[in-house]
């Protein structure tokens, strides 16, 4: 079974988009909740600056930049996964 390219890449770009807003929000109540977490994420995507303590922007940045790369990740495994399925 082949899988649909578009469905996984949303699927993908919601799950990992998601998983970095929620985590940002609750940094930013809990400033030591996830702190490697988010300079981990912070060191991937540009404009997201944890350390300097960007506040809600910068989780909104890095959250679009979370769902730009969930969405081509999710893309690329189903087209690479389809490539190796037989019908």
């Amino acid at each position: 079974m082949k899988l649909n390219k578009l469905s996984l890449a949303l699927t993908a770009a919601i799950f990992w988009g998601g998983a970095v807003l929620l985590v940002g929000i609750a940094n930013l109540i809990f400033h030591s909740y996830a702190a490697n977490f988010m300079s981990l994420v912070a060191s991937i995507y540009p404009g997201c600056h944890y350390l300097g303590g960007s506040g809600f922007g910068g989780v909104m940045i890095a959250t679009l930049w979370a769902l730009i790369d969930g969405l081509v990740c999710g893309f690329l495994f189903a087209l690479i996964y389809n490539a190796f399925v037989k019908e």
